[in-house]
């Protein structure tokens, strides 16, 4: 009898309209480009993961400029109160402005920043010049390629116009800019000292900013131990 009463007056439903991408029917091209307007949520997932499971401060503070950066979108988007396109084209938006647009925001932030993180931050660790250098230019290409499909889709699905992706874009990118010389210059002097305070060492949170190469370093370190218990192993067998 509740049940029937609750279903007879049933409450005004909303979605989450964070991952809602709405693209026309019958349009593969609206619906490659929906897929790929989902690319900064795939990137803050990721971000989540690898703090979980690295707890690297400079992962976490790459983190922490994404979260400015969307928090600086929320005020500019609610303070120049410019609407979005084409009004009536979505049933589910999760806001209605759309000056500057978040998407595209996001997307150059993490472009640039990883941009100079790769050619300013990261170390030279081998004779191998040109094979660095070659993935680096074609990680970078990648990369631009994935920001440039992130703002064309969001003019593409009538969410955003021109000059909100473009906007964005530029406001990404120098937020991106700014932040990264923020942690070199401010915040990486001060990441021995954090990684030594006991909520870090509880939590494991670690420091690998001298380390150049941390995916080599971390390779060659388990490889190692691998090695070592394995042999301790066979001796005790034995």
């Amino acid at each position: 009898m509740a049940l029937e009463e609750q279903c007879s007056a049933p409450p005004r439903w909303r979605s989450i309209s964070l991952t809602h991408v709405e693209f026309p029917e019958d349009d593969l091209t609206g619906q490659v480009l929906a897929y790929i307007s989902l690319l900064p949520i795939a990137i803050l997932v990721g971000f989540v993961t690898l703090i979980v499971f690295k707890r690297e401060l400079h992962t976490i503070s790459f983190f922490g400029g994404l979260i400015l950066n969307e928090g600086v979108n929320w005020v500019l988007k609610h303070i120049l109160r410019e609407p979005r396109p084409c009004a009536g084209a979505h049933t589910t938006l999760h806001t209605e402005y759309g000056m500057p647009s978040s998407h595209s925001q996001l997307i150059w932030f993490f472009v640039v920043y990883f941009f100079l993180f790769l050619y300013l931050r990261m170390h030279q660790t081998n004779n191998a010049r040109c094979v660095d250098l070659l993935w680096r230019h074609i990680l970078s290409i990648i990369l631009l390629g994935m920001a440039l499909s992130v703002s064309y889709s969001r003019v593409y699905l009538l969410y955003h116009t021109w000059s909100q992706v473009f906007c964005g874009g530029v406001a990404g990118s120098s937020i991106g800019i700014l932040w990264f010389f923020i942690t070199q210059e401010v915040l990486t002097p001060l990441f021995p000292k954090i990684a030594a305070w006991p909520i870090s060492e509880y939590f494991l949170v670690r420091d690998t900013s001298l380390i150049p190469n941390i995916l080599w370093f971390e390779y060659t370190v388990t490889r190692s131990e691998a090695r070592n218990r394995q042999r301790k192993l066979g001796t005790k067998l034995q």
